[in-house]
């Protein structure tokens, strides 16, 4: 008789493969993007991938040395006249989709359509695994002062209210202000950019803005939860502009917490990826937001 295979549960595959990377060692230094200048996208359409696909494609590119920012699945490859070398070993990523089902009402026992979100797994290989196919060229390195212009930037047309005053970094929701060291008792500026965008990843959460409270899903360890979320929207934004992330202050202190939310809930990290990836576009349609009413004016 045969025997089928168990169905793989793809929300603790990949927050095993999560925790796996955090209990590693690597985090102390980890600085998240780690090729190109911007977020990993697909070689083919140009398209930027997003939530947890972005945590799996840079903790691969980390672990094995890759170069370049751009991936494609083994067909798409084939479609533009490369090949995937023998041996290579691809990252499983993930989609969601919807689908209808009969179910019963209970009511009245008549079948009824409902839907259900599924998740899907698909695979992709970086182009320093594929013959045949040209790299991009590398994208000019802005240099320094043009790199903190363009954080200046985001920070400035977002419209929050930054304070610089006092030695701690935080966002404190009853006055809605973002309050920072002044800039030049930072080791960088890179850094100092860093700090504010994941400040600044936590003003998007107010009530007004777009409401996160997990405080009844994760009650005690919601603090960590949402510490997550600015550390992974910090790095989404540092990839939007071009540069790596600088880890925050007292980052190795939040691990623990983190490695325990995620090994009570499977799904944590998705809903993590998920909330820093509308958080960076909350900030990100601002700014453009902006930049076209100066255009107007």
């Amino acid at each position: 008789m045969k025997t089928t295979a168990p169905k793989k549960d793809m929300y603790a595959q990949i927050t095993d493969e999560i925790i796996a990377m955090l209990e590693s060692g690597k985090t102390s230094s980890l600085t998240w993007a780690r090729t190109g200048n911007g977020l990993p996208c697909n070689h083919k359409t140009g398209a930027a991938y997003q939530g947890v696909n972005v945590l799996l494609l840079w903790a691969a590119a980390m672990t094995h040395g890759y170069s370049c920012d751009r991936w494609l699945t083994y067909k798409q490859a084939a479609d533009m006249g490369g090949q995937v070398r023998k041996g290579e070993k691809s990252v499983a990523c993930v989609f969601f989709k919807t689908i209808e089902r009969e179910a019963k009402n209970e009511s009245d026992g008549t079948d009824k359509a409902e839907s259900m979100r599924v998740i899907s797994p698909f695979w992709l290989f970086n182009l320093d695994q594929i013959d045949g196919i040209d790299k991009p060229q590398a994208a000019v390195q802005l240099n320094e002062f043009q790199q903190i212009e363009t954080a200046e930037n985001v920070l400035k047309r977002s419209g929050a209210v930054i304070r610089e005053e006092g030695d701690k970094a935080f966002y404190r929701p009853l006055t809605d202000e973002i309050y920072m060291p002044e800039r030049t008792r930072f080791a960088s500026e890179a850094e100092f950019y860093s700090v504010a965008l994941h400040e600044l990843t936590h003003w998007t959460g107010a009530k007004h803005r777009l409401a996160r409270d997990f405080a009844t899903r994760f009650g005690t360890d919601a603090y960590a939860f949402e510490e997550l979320i600015a550390e992974l929207g910090s790095a989404f934004l540092n990839a939007e502009l071009g540069f790596s992330a600088s880890m925050i202050p007292n980052h190795a202190g939040y691990i623990k917490a983190w490695l325990k939310v995620l090994k009570n809930d499977k799904r944590a990290i998705f809903t993590a990826a998920n909330q820093a990836s509308k958080a960076h576009r909350y900030i990100m349609d601002l700014v453009e937001g902006a930049q076209c009413e100066r255009k107007v004016a």
